[in-house]
């Protein structure tokens, strides 16, 4: 595999967010990361949350040159992002590869958009529950992890692409902590891509969207804090809340609470749930909403 080559379709990813969006507070305003060519045209993939209400996008490439790029669409399902570089990038684009033949052990290169590139293994391909309402059926963990993995593109030996960095977590293994990194795999681009490049979004139904940021202890769902003005604070959800059931069903997991709540009906409609909170059940009927109608929108050209 030739890395040289490989960082030639890799840009370091600058995003400026205005102040009042809705996710300034939790993302911040100016955020940083990588992203890589797909497209000779200079399409470059991203992921989602480095672009999401941008104003503004600048792309460096290898050799140090900066244009101006524009943010074409991301998607909150599967927390890809597009962006269009508004000037020639003249650089090649990476082969997409398929993420659903990689199998554990595997090597592959991690590389970000600052010419640092490390080499790794898949140490994991399972189910990932986030805390942003955001969940995928098998992502993909490395391991030695890159300080610098937003955006980063994984490259499996032959040079092709097979997802793009998230996250960095750790691993317990027998009492052992490693740091490894999440990355969404590249084969849930292919069904959308063509969407995402004509409408700026994915054409299916928006999934309902709580505005709850819950985590996992033990089997229970608990609510860490909740979004200002989304639904479940207006429905009175309350930090703390511990989540027992959706409708008639009971909650076992946080994935298992997110698909309850996704199969509950379109965005828009009543989530019924059970809370325990101080140790008093209580019964909140939560209105949903789709979480796109709550973000600035990206521009098509």
């Amino acid at each position: 595999m030739d890395t040289q080559l490989i960082q030639q379709s890799i840009v370091a990813v600058r995003a400026h967010i205005p102040e009042d969006a809705f996710t300034a507070n939790s993302l911040g305003t100016i955020r940083e990361g990588s992203g890589v060519v797909i497209r000779d045209s200079g399409l470059v993939l991203t992921i989602g949350y480095l672009i999401t209400e941008a104003e503004e996008v600048w792309l460096t490439t290898h050799d140090g040159r900066v244009l101006a790029g524009h943010a074409l669409a991301y998607d909150q399902e599967t927390g890809f992002g597009l962006v269009q570089s508004l000037g020639p990038l003249g650089l090649p684009a990476l082969e997409l590869g398929e993420s659903a033949g990689a199998r554990l052990g595997d090597e592959v290169v991690f590389a970000d958009g600052t010419g640092r590139v490390i080499d790794a293994k898949i140490v994991a391909k399972q189910e990932f529950a986030g805390y942003w309402e955001y969940l995928l059926d098998e992502a993909i963990f490395i391991a030695p992890a890159h300080p610098s993995w937003g955006g980063a593109a994984l490259v499996d030996d032959d040079g092709k692409l097979l997802g793009v960095g998230s996250l960095r977590l750790q691993l317990v293994q027998n009492g052992k902590v490693t740091d490894i990194n999440m990355i969404v795999p590249i084969d849930l681009l292919r069904p959308i891509l063509d969407d995402l490049l004509t409408l700026g979004q994915a054409n299916r139904p928006p999934r309902p969207w709580l505005g709850v940021f819950p985590a996992e202890s033990n089997g229970e769902v608990t609510v860490m804090s909740v979004a200002e003005a989304g639904p479940a604070a207006k429905a009175g959800l309350r930090p703390g809340d511990v989540i027992s059931d959706i409708r008639d069903g009971e909650v076992g997991s946080l994935a298992d609470f997110y698909r309850k709540v996704w199969d509950s009906g379109p965005a828009g409609s009543e989530v019924t749930m059970r809370i325990v909170r101080d140790g008093r059940e209580n019964w909140l009927r939560v209105k949903s909403a789709d979480r796109n109608s709550f973000l600035k929108k990206p521009h098509l050209q």
